[in-house]
């Protein structure tokens, strides 16, 4: 009753924002970079937000300094969304919201050194940021943060407790009411900044815990099928000589979205499908030891393909210039 109840209240909550949204003109509107060509709603990825401090409100406040590091990073990419702000003001804001939930994870207890702790900043800001670049057509972000979350809810229950499993239900529930409205072929809404950056930070938080508390970083794998995108666009796009700080179109999914013109739901569904099946194989063969090296066979094989697509489509990035 619980779940249904709140399923229903965060629903309600999401048709709300919709009407703030429409009248003070909070919009997508679509330019060269983007995948869509509709003005679309922003920011209704806010209802991850929403999920998330209505579990913290009615577990009297459970993961205080998680909640206070989230609600920072939800405020100031909230305002990104209605205005543009500036990349120095959102690390800041970053780095803060970081260091509370680095806090919760018992950071200062357990005296991390001073280089684990940036490679640890360093990694999250880049897991954070990619999730964001990753958010680019309808039903990607919803789509696959729920497999991740259900992959998670399922190690919770079946494998190993890391955290109280509520908290991944209710999330669960806010990621199947944002569906509703982005995943189908013209979205009602987008998730925005305030959508891709706080589910992707409450990502990294329920995955670090997990990390944290089997010591085993080959749960990192729940994200692999983005980590190998980004990274490799990012490679890619290096030895295009482009800037990598810039908005572009070169992401593998983007690519099959654009250029290839396949649906949006169908490019999210095959990303979504190949990290469950992933995910899949990874649970079987955890238990036997063999969790590094299916993460590495993963990711070597998931380069392979991208890169054995991206050279048979190599045109599709060629600089106009070039093409000319």
């Amino acid at each position: 009753m619980y779940f249904i109840i709140l399923f229903v209240l965060l629903f309600l909550a999401e048709l709300l924002y919709f009407k703030i949204a429409d009248k003070y003109n909070i919009i997508d509107k679509p330019n060269e970079r983007s995948s869509h060509t509709r003005i679309t709603l922003r920011g209704g990825g806010i209802i991850f937000y929403l999920g998330a401090i209505t579990y913290s409100l009615s577990t009297h406040f459970a993961y205080p300094w998680f909640m206070i590091g989230l609600t920072l990073i939800t405020i100031i990419s909230f305002i990104d969304d209605i205005r543009s702000v500036s990349q120095k003001i959102r690390l800041v804001f970053h780095f803060v919201g970081m260091g509370f939930m680095f806090y919760q994870w018992g950071a200062l207890e357990s005296q991390w050194t001073w280089w684990y702790m940036i490679i640890a900043t360093v990694f999250c800001i880049g897991i954070i940021n990619a999730y964001n670049f990753m958010d680019g057509i309808n039903g990607i972000t919803g789509g696959y943060s729920l497999i991740v979350l259900l992959a998670l809810g399922y190690i919770n229950e079946f494998i190993i407790s890391f955290i109280d499993n509520r908290f991944i239900g209710v999330l669960i529930l806010a990621i199947m009411v944002f569906n509703f409205f982005n995943f189908r072929k013209k979205a009602k809404c987008f998730a925005g900044d305030v959508g891709s950056i706080s589910i992707a930070f409450t990502i990294v938080f329920l995955i670090g815990q997990l990390i944290l508390v089997t010591h085993d970083f080959s749960y990192i794998i729940l994200l692999v099928v983005y980590g190998v995108d980004s990274i490799l666009t990012i490679v890619h796009r290096i030895l295009l000589h482009e800037n990598i700080g810039l908005p572009h179109r070169k992401h593998l999914y983007q690519i099959l979205a654009n250029e290839l013109k396949m649906p949006h739901i169908a490019v999210s569904t095959i990303y979504m499908c190949i990290q469950t099946i992933i995910i899949a194989g990874f649970v079987m063969v955890h238990s036997y030891g063999y969790g590094y090296y299916y993460l590495l066979a993963t990711i070597l094989l998931l380069s392979l393909v991208y890169v054995l697509f991206m050279k048979s489509y190599f045109y599709l990035h060629l600089n106009k210039s070039e093409i000319k």
